[in-house]
């Protein structure tokens, strides 16, 4: 099941939507359409049923309807925004490194 990381936080806007890292204090602005995918996608169970429910949204075909989806979710798991179900491996800073 997709989800956002612990951390991250979906903010709707007169522009379409905006998710904020608290790891690295950066938004990424979202189009109408995307935040409507990663609403979607928070509130299903599958890509399949985001999918659907898209399609439906926007009457548009159902093949367009999953690769739009699929574009958004693999955007944000990219950036380390998103995963699939498993929380990500951290990064594990080798040696004294706060000094550096």
């Amino acid at each position: 099941m997709w989800q956002l990381c612990e951390g991250t936080h979906p903010v709707l806007t007169d522009d379409g939507g905006a998710i904020l890292s608290e790891r690295t204090g950066r938004w990424t602005c979202l189009t109408p359409t995307a935040s409507a995918a990663v609403l979607l996608l928070l509130a299903s169970t599958s890509r399949e049923e985001a999918a659907s429910r898209y399609a439906k949204r926007y009457g548009i075909s159902p093949e367009q309807a999953a690769a739009d989806v699929r574009a958004v979710a693999e955007a944000l798991t990219a950036q380390g925004l998103a995963h699939n179900g498993q929380t990500p491996a951290r990064k594990r800073r080798r040696g004294w490194g706060w000094w550096r």
